[in-house]
């Protein structure tokens, strides 16, 4: 059966700058080893397809697609991660930087109010930082392969949480519902995301404090 909007897929992938063939991203080990890319954990992503968990263009050339076989995709950087604009390139006080105790120097990429930040050029008084993303500008190449279909609805809550929260609470899903048991402090945490639950999984997000361990 092909693949649709709303299918969560186990995806295994490795991105590629085309012009380069320079590997920036890959969830595949033996690429990930090539490209000297840490290999901790790495494992194959399990993604709603058409939520944009994936660059845009990626994203889009799943639907249509089947289960066990390679593909490929070229996408523009307007479906990618974006034209360079020019206004993102900005003057800032080199005194901001040893504040955090940070020297910077050419090249250096960091992240600054959370965002990552490349220094074109630094001087005792100005240092010149580019807000773009590093891969803005530049055509880029997935090669894929869809392992599976994933219908298991823990699993897919589950992939959520990763994609989401970047951490993992407890849950429980009974009568068309997610309970996510968590500390108060993360309640508005939790809140903030439950539209994107409910957009994908169809399930209302509820919150309930966790029992404090003695």
């Amino acid at each position: 059966m092909l693949i649709k909007k709303g299918d969560f897929i186990e995806i295994e992938f490795t991105g590629k700058i085309s012009d380069s063939n320079e590997i920036f991203d890959t969830n595949i080990e033996s690429d990930a080893k090539k490209a000297g890319i840490k290999t901790t954990n790495i494992k194959a992503h399990i993604i709603s397809v058409g939520h944009k968990m994936l660059p845009i263009g990626f994203d889009e050339d799943l639907e249509g697609k089947e289960e066990g076989k390679e593909y490929s995709v070229e996408i523009n950087p307007e479906k990618a991660f974006g034209k360079r604009n020019p206004k993102m390139i900005q003057m800032i006080p080199t005194k901001l930087f040893h504040a955090q105790k940070i020297e910077p120097v050419k090249g250096m990429q960091l992240t600054l109010d959370g965002q990552l930040v490349r220094v074109l050029s630094s001087d005792s008084g100005r240092t010149l930082v580019d807000f773009n993303n590093p891969l803005a500008g530049k055509k880029i190449t997935y090669k894929y392969k869809i392992k599976k279909k994933v219908t298991n609805k823990k699993e897919q809550i589950e992939s959520l949480q990763d994609f989401l929260f970047r951490q993992k609470f407890e849950f429980e899903e009974k009568e068309g519902k997610i309970i996510f048991k968590a500390p108060k402090e993360a309640e508005q945490f939790i809140k903030i995301f439950s539209p994107k639950f409910e957009e994908i999984l169809k399930l209302k997000v509820e919150f309930e404090e966790e029992e404090k361990k003695e």
